[in-house]
């Protein structure tokens, strides 16, 4: 008896210290076609199809119809279903974790184009295509003294605009822009409509997290009081490898961020450090639009960047950003 109560408190130990993985969503391309899918192990489960699979399993009908309505191909409709989508993504994740444990399982996930190998598709920005992207500017102390700005007394929120690129794709510098620079960002995603949001409640309206290069042409930002045109130029938004759940990001204030140029760190800081918090952003916004899934808020920069350095990025430039928990986001630069 003694025994097995040992066993049993010290399954309770290493259930308890042994934290399980994140579930860690894409958008991936897999022949012209862009899906939802989670990264396991090195490996890409289409939450679709998957949720599929999980729906016959149980004996039930209409699978398709129903994986279309609750866990849809597309990451913003995804997003749109709110928790009860997010759940059932998490139903379908388990399911598939638990055929791979059967002998055939790994064949007939393939077979099934549920389960890719991470080389067989290429991954896209996290949410390719928000239905909004907002950016939050001289949010951290050190990076606003860097530039000679003074400390904003309200969140200074500017849109950001031109196409989306994720993990391997370039940043291609405009002809016309000279001083392109690097800006390593936590993005976070809004799952649930949110408006005139209490601050004790902001966080349960993200759905989750990623990393975000917010390159900046310094030259064009710097010549109207309006950043956008300067923040804006395609290419110039990077987001991914993964969007990672909001409730496996305890606290959002409590993460390392930083950026490598060339292999040689450039930014290193921690998003303790923002003037204003994920929370604090979220209820500020809400106050005054509707916040609606899928939106992406990008929320400044720590100091180091290439303009307080005298070093813009440059052609052959390979630019790494990174935030604990979140992963590594890698592009490289070119020039139009």
């Amino acid at each position: 008896m003694r025994f097995l109560q040992v066993i049993f408190c010290l399954f309770i130990f290493v259930s308890l210290t042994i934290p399980a993985s994140a579930t860690k969503l894409v958008s991936y391309t897999f022949r012209g076609e862009t899906r939802l899918g989670a990264w396991h192990d090195g490996q890409i489960v289409d939450l679709n199809r998957a949720y599929q699979l999980f729906v016959e399993s149980q004996g039930k009908s209409r699978s398709k119809e129903k994986a279309a309505a609750f866990v849809p191909s597309d990451i913003v409709a995804f997003l749109q279903g709110e928790d009860e989508s997010i759940s059932e993504a998490k139903r379908a994740l388990a399911y598939v974790k638990s055929v791979l444990r059967e002998p055939s399982g790994l064949l007939g996930l393939q077979e099934a184009g549920v389960l890719f190998s991470e080389s067989e598709v290429q991954l896209q920005a996290a949410v390719p295509n928000p239905p909004h992207l907002l950016a939050i500017g001289l949010n951290y102390k050190a990076h606003a003294e860097e530039g000679g700005s003074k400390l904003p007394e309200y969140p200074i929120v500017f849109t950001k605009e031109g196409s989306m690129i994720g993990p391997g794709d370039t940043i291609v510098i405009p002809r016309k822009v000279q001083k392109p620079d690097y800006e390593v960002e936590l993005a976070f995603v809004i799952g649930r409509h949110a408006r005139n949001v209490q601050l004790e409640k902001a966080l349960e309206y993200v759905a989750g997290y990623s990393a975000f290069n917010d390159v900046s042409a310094r030259d064009i930002q710097g010549r109207v009081s309006q950043w956008t045109m300067g923040k804006s130029p395609d290419t110039f938004s990077a987001m991914g490898p993964f969007l990672v759940l909001q409730d496996e990001v305890p606290d959002p204030q409590e993460l390392r961020i930083r950026t490598r140029l060339n292999g040689k760190t450039v930014q290193d800081s921690n998003t303790k450090d923002m003037i204003f918090g994920v929370a604090e952003l979220v209820t500020y916004i809400s106050q005054f639009m509707t916040l609606t899934p899928g939106t992406v808020v990008v929320t400044g920069t720590p100091s180091g960047v290439g303009s307080a350095r005298g070093r813009f990025l440059q052609v052959g430039d390979i630019i790494e950003v990174e935030i604990e928990k979140l992963g590594v986001l890698t592009n490289r630069v070119e020039r139009e």
